[in-house]
């Protein structure tokens, strides 16, 4: 346990970046998988609107750098090639 004050500080603000950063990835995993699966169900509409959440939301992360700009483009590209392809 760190004995400065600043430290102590530095460890809680860690800690509650790393809860609300975790919360994010897991909200994008979520809206991603439920792209995938109106994919598999083949419904078109289901799958456009899911897909503009997901996009919006893989954006948002690399704009605050939580995920690498890389990792978005990447991620993006493939979910609208699954959805380009019904």
């Amino acid at each position: 346990m760190a004995n400065i004050k600043s430290q102590v500080k530095r460890i809680d603000i860690g800690e509650r970046n790393n809860a609300l950063n975790s919360s994010r990835k897991s909200e994008a995993r979520t809206s991603m998988k439920k792209v995938e699966a109106a994919v598999m169900n083949k419904d078109k509409a289901a799958a456009e609107a899911e897909l503009r959440v997901a996009l919006s939301l893989l954006d948002q992360l690399a704009q605050d750098g939580i995920i690498s700009k890389n990792s978005a483009l990447r991620k993006k590209a493939h979910l609208q090639k699954e959805v380009a392809a019904l």
